[in-house]
């Protein structure tokens, strides 16, 4: 599983056999949560135990890193 980053103590990856669209796992502190890339944005897809106050920070910490978790998405998957 290739870790993008770590913040707040959530690692922020992708699984080794991913698919499209773009999107980013982010795993940490008992819950997981999931956001898709729609072309001008990650949207939230969804998540397992994780308290809305770290959902506002997690997405945050994806809207500023945007560009680094689609170069790096090509750059794994797109070879």
């Amino acid at each position: 599983m290739p870790e993008i980053f770590r913040a707040y103590g959530y690692s922020f990856l992708f699984f080794s056999r991913e698919h499209e669209p773009i999107h980013i796992h982010v795993v940490g502190h008992d819950g997981e949560a999931r956001y898709v890339w729609n072309g001008k944005e990650f949207l939230f897809f969804g998540q397992r135990g994780i308290k809305s106050g770290d959902l506002k920070k997690i997405k945050a910490i994806i809207d500023e890193n945007s560009d680094i978790i689609i170069y790096r998405w090509n750059e794994i998957f797109n070879k």
